[in-house]
């Protein structure tokens, strides 16, 4: 499946609910501080991320809750995170 589809799949999915809404956003990268910075810039509020290490440290998960507007707003920031090396999008 290509990264367009998931994005259309992934939009079909958000078009069933109402907007604007809040949306939790959930990422793995490398437990790397330059990465977290990238995936923590991502976010207007730094307030609402919860960074949780893996077991073995080798990882970060992000989550984060935001007020978001559209579903096309929500699938920009997917795109934006995707562009961050070793991320890995739930």
């Amino acid at each position: 499946m290509s990264q367009d589809d998931t994005y259309d799949k992934l939009k079909a999915q958000l078009e069933l609910q109402s907007w604007p809404d809040v949306y939790f956003f959930k990422f793995i990268v490398p437990n790397d501080a330059e990465r977290i910075a990238k995936v923590s810039a991502l976010f207007d509020n730094a307030d609402d991320l919860q960074l949780q290490p893996s077991k073995t440290g080798k990882y970060i998960s992000v989550g984060a809750k935001e007020l978001m507007l559209d579903v096309d707003s929500i699938i920009e920031k997917y795109k934006k995170a995707a562009k961050i090396e070793g991320l890995i999008s739930l």
